[in-house]
C-alpha cells in the first residue's frame, strides 16, 4: 500500500466515523423538535441520506479489503452526543443547533473533497462515485440550511415574543 493509499484509508474511515457522530448529533435533536416541523422534516430526510452515506463509505472500505475503525466511530459518537446533550439546555437551542448543523455539514463537505481528490489521484473511479454521492447530499443539507437560519431565528424571536414555547 503506497503512502497516498493509505492516506485514503484513514480518510474512509475518518468519514466513516464523523458520519456516524453526525446521527449521534442529529438523531436526538430531531426527537427533540416541537415547533420547527420542517426543520424536523429536513433533519429526518438527512438522517436517511446519512445512513446511505455510511453504506457507502463501508463498500469503498471492503472493496480495498479494509474495515471501519470501531475505536473511532465510537468516540466521536459520544463526542456528538455530548455536544447535542450540551445545546438542550439552551434557551435558543433551535437556533444553537441550526449554527453547529450548518458548520458541521461544511466540515463533511471538506472531508469529501479532500477523499475525492485522493480518489481521483487514485483513478478509483468506483470509489469517486460514491464520494461524489456522499458530497452532494451534504452539499445540498448545508445549502439548506443556510438558507432557512434566518427563517429558523426569526420564528424563534416570534414565538418567543408572543409567550409561546419556542425552544424546540
Amino acid at each position: 500500500m503506497t503512502d497516498t493509499d493509505d492516506i485514503f484509508v484513514t480518510g474512509l474511515r475518518n468519514a466513516h466515523a464523523m458520519e456516524n457522530q453526525a446521527l449521534s448529533i442529529m438523531k436526538p435533536q430531531v426527537s427533540r423538535i416541537e415547533n420547527y416541523p420542517e426543520v424536523a422534516h429536513r433533519l429526518q430526510q438527512h438522517i436517511t441520506e446519512t445512513e446511505g452515506q455510511i453504506q457507502r463509505l463501508e463498500q469503498i472500505l471492503e472493496g480495498l479489503g479494509e474495515s471501519r475503525s470501531m475505536l473511532k466511530d465510537a468516540v466521536l459518537s459520544v463526542g456528538g452526543a455530548m455536544a447535542t446533550i450540551g445545546h438542550t439546555v439552551a434557551p435558543d437551542e433551535i437556533i444553537k443547533n441550526s449554527i453547529a448543523n450548518f458548520a458541521f455539514e461544511n466540515y463533511e463537505i471538506a472531508a469529501y473533497k479532500s477523499l475525492l481528490a485522493l480518489a481521483n489521484q487514485a483513478s478509483n473511479s468506483s470509489a469517486t462515485s460514491l464520494l461524489q454521492q456522499n458530497l452532494q447530499e451534504e452539499l445540498s443539507m448545508a445549502e439548506w440550511l443556510d438558507q432557512n437560519i434566518e427563517t429558523v431565528t426569526l420564528k424563534y424571536a416570534a414565538l418567543r415574543e408572543s409567550g409561546q414555547s419556542a425552544k424546540k
